[in-house]
């Protein structure tokens, strides 16, 4: 931490890695004294023109008076950023509080150079998160009316600004609080500067190999072949000091000899020269590095440094980073076909994208891939995932228009929260599917630097449902559904037609549907495909078509036994014609057939006329009820991230403010109940007032005033629910009553100390439910509910949920827990109101998405009867909030 002049540290968790818009990175930091020299060099370096936007008058040179102001700063009332490239400073933004403390005049001054990149976006973004946590509310600024770039970093914030001219300058003013049109614009920014920064890496203009090889088996050899007979569109450069000529062209000592411009860098040496190569790269203005070398991150702490201090040279350089330990990248466009990965040959194209981390694993992906014959657009391995990763591509496909579906391997996540966003936005277009290790998030694979998660298990999986991903637990079952998705319609429902030549395999199979929450309305097992050939096909096609045609059937399984006479493929091609015509999804499963020349997993059948094929009728029905699912969640409304009425975040931020003058370090607080109200109550939640009392004639005068019934309960926190130990007395209607009472459970708590006592209103009857909150290190804010008692802890029978959360998120969420159904009336017991738990569940997200100072909240018991919820008791904890892994600060973060 470098102390600073004023009353406030340097903040480093605002230093940030951004992206700018046509895809270059560049280094934002706060701005330092040590900065004086390199902002008088940015100042003489502008224009005539740009100094008098900024200025309103000529100055050819910074008085020192001037740069004393400009560089020192107190990170608090006034607050400055720089943005930097290849150490020199493009970009500065300031901010200077104003006599009405929640406001703050705003500046800009962005190099000639480099203006149209969004720089100034970017630096408004950072700004507005700087003075919100410093408790600032709104910006002005003061514009002069030509300065059209500078008026639309405003107009084109989002933020709802106010306008006025006065005396030949604009002026503008805006509250900088988030809001829906905001976060939108960001993300909006965000996506493309990030898609564009993957475009350029998959589609680069030319390609050097450092660290080429005339060495057969040899990384750098393989990179090199591949690349040279893949067919790739553009020039190819050997770097390698040692050699003359490889692959037939002339090799080059160093990257800085080659004539041409180079776009994409392939580094294969060993990895104590990674950074001075990286260096060459720098100086030759190379846009993106493929580095296949390990022995950074996957080499103990040492190697993290190592990989930290060369993903820091890049970005500073404005390249991005796929690695270290890449399998490299693939591109299957006709117009690239760039095959710089350890692949042999570039595979077939398709619409399938695939992500993976470590090399092994994107080994086992793409084999698996192949062997199904599945065409894919585009191939990335991130390796150590040190900078590009599952996030970045995602944004890439998203507008890809050769990529129809994609498919992930997750062994470790970096950004849930950004990774949760962008993927419920593609998904809303095209299949997202996700494998993951069983212990992501839990613990780090080799090479892999991020956080680790502390929520509950499951919280992790609940997040990447509901942003609509098709979860699969193996790479395996990731292909089996990315061969339903390659090339089919959605299934529109889950009506299911089941063809088959064997009745009893017809009924395994109808019976494998069912259980996987399929309807069967077609059986047809009554198919003669010994009859030969001209007569079984059309009899074929004839009976899936009528078996298709109901408008409630939409998909079907044709699960079939070996026949005489007949090809695979020319089955497989029936299929296909039928799955054409009908509008609706054929899978295949071609059970008993021994040869094994005969291929029947993955597609079968020629070009168009292929179909998905499966030699286990269990995994063709699982895929088709994963991909049912799925179109389920994209036809269904979402709903809106609305805030719920009656809040109050502002008010709520400020009771935090006071509250945590007196925290220390990671620390955590227990809000007593009146605070805990209070700050509630900002959030239009409330609790059953109760009162502490030590002798009888206290609880009863506590009583008169709370009303009577009332309930007597101890504060323990292991015990107070628990009716059956004593802890709890209900339904106490006068005086006499409560103090006999006080008595007794005095005596019966004695087993277990001497715990405090409560006196509380009766509340309506209802079900118990539950609802808990944290802040974790790496997901963030989590809410989790279940129905109150044992078996909610026993059986883990909870349902979790990542903020934010749409009214679909909070509907779901609620009905997640199997014991949920008695919401709804069981056993002859009225139905509660739901509707009041959704409210609830939407008020307690909304808060945990706005303060991550809250770091544990918990109602229990919540009793919901047949009109509304009532909270019973609430714990709420608060300490020093860490930096969230997806800010309102736009950053890579991976």
């Amino acid at each position: 931490m470098v102390d600073q002049p004023g009353d406030g540290e340097y903040p480093e968790h605002w230093e940030a890695d951004v992206v700018l818009r046509d895809g270059g990175t560049a280094h934002l930091r706060p701005i330092h004294p040590s900065d004086a020299e390199a902002i008088q060099t940015f100042h003489t370096g502008q224009s005539q023109n740009s100094i008098y936007m900024r200025f309103f008058a000529f100055k050819a040179r910074l008085s020192a008076k001037e740069l004393k102001r400009f560089t020192e700063v107190d990170y608090k009332d006034r607050v400055a950023f720089v943005i930097t490239m290849r150490g020199e400073i493009i970009g500065v933004g300031r901010y200077d509080r104003l006599d009405d403390p929640t406001e703050a005049e705003v500046a800009f001054n962005i190099a000639d150079a480099h203006q149209g990149r969004g720089i100034g976006s970017i630096l408004l973004e950072h700004l507005a998160a700087a003075a919100h946590e410093n408790g600032i509310q709104r910006f002005s600024a003061e514009v002069l009316p030509e300065n059209r770039k500078m008026l639309m970093v405003f107009s084109d914030a989002g933020y709802d600004v106010k306008r006025h001219f006065d005396d030949g300058v604009v002026s503008l003013e805006f509250n900088i609080d988030p809001t829906e049109k905001s976060r939108a614009v960001m993300e909006s920014r965000e996506h493309r500067a990030e898609a564009r920064s993957v475009r350029d890496l998959l589609t680069p203009s030319s390609v050097a190999v450092i660290g080429a090889s005339r060495k057969w088996g040899t990384v750098g050899y393989q990179l090199l072949e591949h690349i040279v007979e893949g067919g790739f569109s553009g020039p190819v450069y050997a770097i390698n000091p040692e050699a003359l000529e490889l692959a037939g062209m002339l090799s080059y000592g160093r990257l800085t000899e080659v004539p041409e411009p180079v776009q994409l860098a392939v580094i294969a040496v060993p990895y104590e020269e990674v950074l001075s190569v990286v260096e060459d790269c720098a100086a030759a203005g190379v846009k993106g590095l493929v580095i296949a070398s390990a022995g950074f991150a996957d080499d103990g702490e040492r190697g993290l440094q190592r990989q930290r201090n060369l993903v820091r040279q890049a970005r500073a350089s404005g390249m991005r980073v796929i690695g270290p330990a890449s399998l490299g990248i693939i591109n299957t466009h006709p117009e690239v076909r760039l095959n710089a990965s350890m692949a042999p040959t570039l595979p077939r194209r398709g619409g399938l994208g695939l992500f993976s981390q470590s090399a092994a694993i994107g080994v086992s992906l793409y084999a698996a891939s192949s062997r199904r014959r599945l065409g894919i657009s585009t191939f990335l391995s991130a390796g150590n995932r040190a900078d590009v990763s599952g996030n970045d591509i995602m944004q890439y496909w998203e507008d890809d228009a050769d990529t129809s579906a994609v498919g992930l391997y997750l062994e470790s996540i970096g950004n849930p929260r950004k990774f949760s966003r962008i993927a419920r936005r593609l998904a809303r277009t095209k299949p997202v599917i996700v494998a993951k290790s069983d212990t992501m998030g839990l613990r780090l694979p080799p090479g892999h630097a991020v956080r680790t998660t502390q929520a509950p298990g499951g919280a992790l999986d609940s997040m990447l449902r509901q942003s609509g991903v098709i979860r699969v637990e193996t790479i395996e079952q990731l292909v089996d559904v990315a061969q339903v998705v390659a090339g089919q319609p959605l299934p529109a429902g889950p009506g299911l037609a089941i063809l088959s030549n064997s009745q009893a395999l017809g009924k395994v199979v109808a019976d494998s549907a069912a259980d996987h929450g399929l309807t069967v309305e077609q059986l047809v097992t009554g198919v003669d495909l010994d009859a030969g050939r001209s007569v079984a096909l059309p009899a074929l096609r004839a009976a899936l078509l009528e078996a298709l045609r109901p408008a409630h059937v939409h998909g079907a399984v044709a699960a079939l036994l070996p026949a005489r006479g007949l090809t695979v493929d020319s089955i497989a091609e029936s299929l296909a014609d039928v799955s054409a015509e009908a509008g609706k999804p054929v899978v295949a499963a071609f059970t008993g057939i021994l040869d094994d020349s005969v291929y029947v997993e993955g597609m079968v059948g020629a070009g168009d006329k292929a179909v998905p094929c499966f030699s286990n009728p269990g995994a063709a029905v699982a895929a088709l009820a994963a991909v049912v699912r799925y179109s389920e969640w994209v036809s269904r409304d979402h709903g809106h991230f609305v805030e719920p009425p009656g809040c109050d975040p502002a008010r709520a931020r400020a009771e935090l403010e006071v509250q945590l003058r007196d925290v220390k370090g990671e620390q955590l607080k227990q809000l007593d109940p009146a605070a805990a109200a209070s700050l509630l109550g900002h959030y239009g939640i409330s609790v059953l007032p109760s009162a502490a009392f030590d002798t009888p004639d206290e609880a009863v005068e506590a009583a008169e005033v709370l009303g009577w019934p009332v309930a007597v309960k101890t504060t323990d926190p292991a015990l107070r629910h628990r009716l059956d130990l004593g802890g709890v007395r209900l339904d106490i209607q006068d005086a006499e009553s409560l103090r006999r009472d006080v008595l007794q459970m005095r005596r019966a708590l004695a087993l277990y100390g001497d715990p405090a006592l409560e006196v509380q209103s009766m509340a309506p009857v209802g079900q118990a439910c539950t609802f808990r909150a944290i802040e974790d290190p790496l997901l963030g804010p989590v809410i989790s509910f279940g129905l109150a008692g044992d078996a909610v802890n026993l059986l883990d029978d909870w349902s979790h949920r990542v903020p934010p959360l749409s009214a679909a998120d909070v509907h779901d969420f609620i009905r997640a827990p199997r014991a949920a159904r008695k919401l709804f009336g069981y056993q002859g017991l009225p139905a509660v109101d739901v509707s009041a738990l959704e409210d609830l569940a939407g008020r307690l997200a909304w808060m945990k998405d706005n303060h991550p100072e809250i770091a544990l909240v918990e109602f229990n018991p919540v009793l919901c009867g047949t009109s509304g919820a009532t909270i019973l008791a609430a714990d709420v904890r608060i300490g020093n909030a860490a930096q969230r892994t997806d800010s309102a600060r736009r950053a890579m973060r991976g």
